[in-house]
């Protein structure tokens, strides 16, 4: 599961979404820890091209979502299937948490 195990990272969810009631304002406090926490901007690769991650955004459809760049083209990546660079950058650990609590 990564640098970080199941209690690091429930520990971690329990943090962000201490004030939460329902799943909505959950995904709120995490959208917001990782936005404050993420490093970017950073590379990665996604489908073997090199893209630049700026930063994250809360998508319409409830999702997080990651804004990803490659010269003048722009795409929004699900956070969940943005594969994390090795070393991950700082506050990467927010992401894995997020992954555990969106399963």
């Amino acid at each position: 599961m990564g640098a970080l195990g199941r209690t690091e990272l429930e520990a971690m969810i329990d943090e962000a979404t201490v004030d939460a009631y329902g799943d909505d304002e959950q995904l709120t406090g995490l959208f917001t820890v990782i936005e404050e926490n993420l490093a970017v901007p950073f590379n990665t690769t996604v489908l073997g091209v090199e893209v630049t991650v700026r930063g994250v955004d809360l998508g319409q459809d409830g999702r997080i979502v990651a804004l990803c760049s490659r010269g003048s083209d722009h795409q929004r990546i699900g956070v969940l299937d943005l594969p994390m660079p090795s070393p991950a950058p700082g506050g990467a650990e927010w992401i894995e948490a997020y992954r555990l609590w969106a399963r």
